[in-house]
């Protein structure tokens, strides 16, 4: 504990800043947009059965050194979680993006290729409080309850993915098949990423309202654009951590109930399935790949994920230094929770790094329907919405809260580092 005290006063005496003074949101989308790393072939990778180390240089010759080879060692990991698992989320040029308000409604057009794709998404606005609000934004909906809002002054808005590539993992919307790789709006623009998976076009199309949000400025939408967070349960858990990983301007980020392909890493997740008699859980072998790319099962499926360059806790880290909170069922053994607890423990060394581990969380909590928010987790959600949203620095933000047998986990054996 004393090495980790010293190395943090170190890291951060180099940059003449204290744990606080290290920022909770950017007005950036990637700060790390610049990172070369390596990003070998498949046959080249190192295989790493415990989980990657998060902040080693992606060439494996050393260790970032302070928070600020954190922005490149983060953009490190996000171009390898694009280039071997979820595709291109491109890069958009601000003249692209034409926003306007319609009533309550934000307009956002973003013109590529010759190509337009309108994003439309109402904002709820609070009863309470006074302009600009902070917005909590919703991938597909906000699956958290109402009553956590209403008495707090934070306007809410649904992102609907549709707009952008309308799968889901119920088929088509309305009975109808879903229309395939390809064959989405996001396509149109891109043509050229029809492999991508739905992850990094959903991302894309959240960071376009933000742009939008942005560009016509708090007078005319009356948000607050510095607390802006991101919430989603289940397929749209997973939507909203990588959105909020993707996305630096994103303040808050609250994944629910995830599964595998979220907060869970791919390595243990794949661990709990191989044990006898085990209940299987989703993993990289077993989860709906028009969400990721086909080239991932190819190269990295079975005992081979072991030679995937990331892991699942460093795209949890990606959020680092901003604020996430992740919420488990255990109930519902498909969700592998027990591999989002090693995760987000993994994780967590980011942020402990910098002296900041009261800025992520996690509470996995049983009793309660998929997506049903129990009122035994109120509490931490308050807390995050409270500090990272409201601004109130008084509430704890340091959840570890996780079922009792889960202390029997080795986590020594998955976190070497």
């Amino acid at each position: 504990m004393k090495k980790l005290i010293t190395l943090t006063a170190v890291l951060l005496s180099s940059l003449s800043m204290t744990a606080q003074d290290l920022p909770l949101v950017y007005e950036t989308e990637n700060t790390g947009a610049n990172a070369n790393p390596s990003l070998p072939a498949m046959e080249q990778c190192r295989r790493t059965d415990p989980l990657p180390d998060p902040l080693e240089w992606s060439d494996g010759n050393s260790r970032i050194n302070s928070f600020a080879d954190w922005t490149l060692r983060r953009g490190e990991i996000a171009k390898e979680i694009q280039h071997y698992e979820i595709g291109t989320k491109p890069v958009v040029d601000p003249l692209a993006v034409k926003a306007r308000m319609d009533g309550d409604t934000l307009k956002v057009d973003v013109t590529v290729n010759g190509q337009t794709l309108q994003l439309k998404a109402l904002i709820s606005y609070p009863s309470v409080g006074e302009a600009p609000y902070p917005l909590m934004i919703g991938t597909s909906m906000i699956s958290l309850p109402k009553d956590i809002f209403a008495s707090r002054p934070i306007a809410t808005m649904t992102y609907r993915e549709s707009q952008v590539n309308s799968y889901s993992q119920f088929g088509g919307r309305m009975g109808r098949k879903p229309a395939g790789r390809g064959n989405y709006n996001f396509d149109r623009l891109y043509p050229e990423l029809k492999d991508n998976g739905a992850y990094s076009e959903w991302a894309w199309g959240l960071s376009r309202l933000i742009d939008g949000l942005q560009q016509l400025g708090p007078e005319v939408t009356k948000i607050d654009t510095k607390h802006i967070g991101v919430t989603g349960c289940s397929y749209a858990g997973k939507m909203a951590l990588f959105c909020g990983a993707f996305d630096e301007r994103v303040a808050l980020t609250i994944t629910q109930e995830p599964g595998g392909g979220g907060a869970a890493a791919w390595r243990y997740s794949r661990y709990m399935n191989i044990q006898p008699g085990a209940e299987p859980v989703e993993n990289l072998d077993k989860t709906d790949y028009n969400w990721f790319m086909e080239s991932m099962r190819e190269n990295f499926g079975g005992d081979s994920v072991a030679y995937l360059p990331h892991d699942h806790h460093e795209l949890v880290a990606m959020v680092c230094p901003r604020a996430l909170l992740m919420l488990g069922n255990p109930d519902y053994p498909w969700l592998a929770d027990p591999s989002a607890y090693v995760s987000m423990n993994g994780a967590i060394k980011v942020w402990e790094q910098f002296g900041i581990e009261d800025r992520v969380g996690y509470s996995i909590v049983a009793g309660h329907g998929h997506c049903q928010l129990p009122k035994e987790q109120y509490p931490e959600v308050e807390a995050y919405i409270d500090r990272f949203l409201l601004g109130k620095k008084e509430v704890n933000t340091k959840v570890r809260i996780a079922p009792e047998g889960y202390k029997d986990i080795d986590l020594k054996r998955w976190i070497v580092w």
